[in-house]
């Protein structure tokens, strides 16, 4: 539930991109594409074997927006950062977010589709069966240049706060010849995966969905979304004219806000294969509803407050320290990684170039480098108490501010070698030592800063109370308390 922002053609190509903060380490090794599914359907894995944390940003207006030698150097960027994946890219702009851009063209005016049906005039009437190549050539390119730099990329074939009204003109027959056609023409790509809807309000829960038992579990209110229209068949039939053409390939989807998961629509589900979870709230509710669904899948925050803007109901800015929340929260809580979000960026509005490398960014390296030095894949959600057992804080529910939430998460791997604790507010907690496997060592993690301060080494006995150091390096409080066992790697 972005802002809506126009899809200027832009005046000036190939602008030179301001110098870049130096990361705080190093990147992992790219990953050997494509991605699959890990033997437990927990995360995913690449074709070594080695499990893939998503570190996304979100350059949704691409397309509109950037020249190829603009994004080649918007990715540069990002890899430098040690972002390691797109998430997401829309084939193509149109609609409540891009409204004087029409004809959802590049910014050198190339139009996705060269026909229209009859009567119509603008991207609501495209005829999705009349493809223009030289369109579909630029984003070739983009793709290409996202893999030079070693990108996994999301990619929204029709991205519905905007293409609902076309898929309705066109049909059910229509839209599938859609995706069979960007299946065809992209099931070479091994860096690729696909993200439906975004925002996607009129989905069929249906009256014994996830929402209702998600309401009987306290989470949310009960909502009903279900609608007379067709637009979740048609949505499907393009994903499905995807699969057929491009099996290999993964999918996923994007519901509505204020807070959905992928498999809150029980239709989609034979269809796709990650749960995405998207929540303007404390994001570990939503997170730990996607992780609890049925079937297994993995996870991860799909979408949640973005830097630079002011979102959500109640309203709440996406600060580095509410970004942090988000996604400490998230990785406590079963999840796979995240898409990180930036007012300036998803829409590539004007002043992008100066909003590249924020503290937001930074923010998310830190995150980064914090989980890769863990068995991140193997860490489960403490939600029996476990590892926690005094000290969590006040509850949240889904309506309350990120900001406000001061909840601290816990979570450990089953053999033992690592727990986490997340601590948003200063205050003692109390840590059951038993759940490591030998004596530990324990360590302050500031999250604003990526600097640790050792405690010492613990018997794995007990019950151990904990205090955080005092205001972090930025002057809050959140800290994380990292476990691990002196055996561990």
């Amino acid at each position: 539930m972005r802002a809506a922002v126009g899809c200027l053609l832009l005046a000036v190509a190939g602008l030179i991109l301001p110098a870049r903060r130096t990361p705080p380490s190093a990147a992992a090794p790219a990953a050997v594409f494509p991605l699959q599914l890990s033997h437990n359907r927990r995360y995913l894995v690449d074709q070594d074997g080695t499990p893939f944390l998503i570190v996304a940003d979100s350059p949704q207006a691409l397309m509109s927006r950037l020249t190829e030698k603009d994004a080649d150097s918007y990715f540069a960027d990002r890899e430098a950062h040690g972002f390691n994946t797109l998430g997401w890219i829309n084939v193509a702009c149109a609609g409540v977010n891009y409204p004087e851009n029409r004809f959802a063209a590049t910014p050198d005016g190339i139009r996705p589709f060269t026909a229209f049906l009859a009567g119509g005039s603008d991207y609501t009437s495209y005829d999705l069966t009349k493809p223009n190549e030289a369109y579909f050539v630029r984003l070739d390119h983009m793709l290409q240049l996202a893999a030079k730099h070693h990108f996994a990329v999301f990619l929204d074939p029709a991205e519905t706060n905007g293409w609902l009204p076309t898929l309705r003109r066109n049909g059910m027959k229509a839209a599938y010849e859609y995706g069979e056609f960007l299946g065809r023409r992209y099931s070479h790509f091994d860096n690729l995966l696909w993200i439906s809807g975004n925002d996607f309000r009129t989905w069929r829960a249906g009256e014994n969905g996830a929402l209702t038992a998600a309401a009987e579990e306290g989470i949310r209110p009960l909502v009903h979304t279900w609608d007379e229209r067709n637009d979740d068949a048609l949505v499907q039939a393009v994903a499905r004219g995807i699969r057929a053409a491009a099996p290999r390939q993964l999918q996923t989807l994007e519901l509505e806000p204020l807070s959905t998961s992928s498999f809150d629509d029980p239709a989609w589900i034979p269809l796709i294969d990650l749960n995405g979870t998207y929540t303007y709230g404390p994001t570990y509710l939503q997170m730990l509803h996607s992780y609890n669904q049925k079937p297994t899948a993995p996870t991860f925050l799909m979408e949640a407050r973005y830097e630079f803007e002011r979102t959500g109901d109640p309203l709440d800015e996406g600060a580095p320290s509410l970004l942090r929340k988000q996604a400490y929260w998230t990785m406590l809580s079963g999840g796979t990684g995240q898409f990180y979000g930036n007012g300036y960026i998803w829409p590539f509005k004007d002043g992008w170039r100066k909003n590249l490398d924020t503290d937001g960014v930074l923010q998310i390296q830190y995150w980064k480098d914090f989980f890769l030095a863990l068995p991140w894949q193997n860490l489960i959600p403490d939600q029996k108490r476990e590892v926690l057992v005094s000290g969590s804080g006040p509850p949240c529910t889904l309506q309350t501010r990120v900001s406000e939430c001061a909840t601290a998460l816990a979570a450990s791997s089953s053999d033992g070698s690592v727990a986490v604790v997340y601590i948003p507010a200063n205050r003692t907690i109390q840590v059951n030592m038993a759940v490591l496997s030998h004596a530990s060592e324990a360590s302050w993690f500031d999250t604003s800063n990526g600097n640790r301060k050792r405690i010492g080494t613990f018997s794995n006995t007990g019950i151990r109370e904990f205090t955080p150091p005092g205001k972090n390096h930025s002057g809050d409080e959140d800290w994380v308390l990292l476990l691990r066992s002196k055996t561990s790697d």
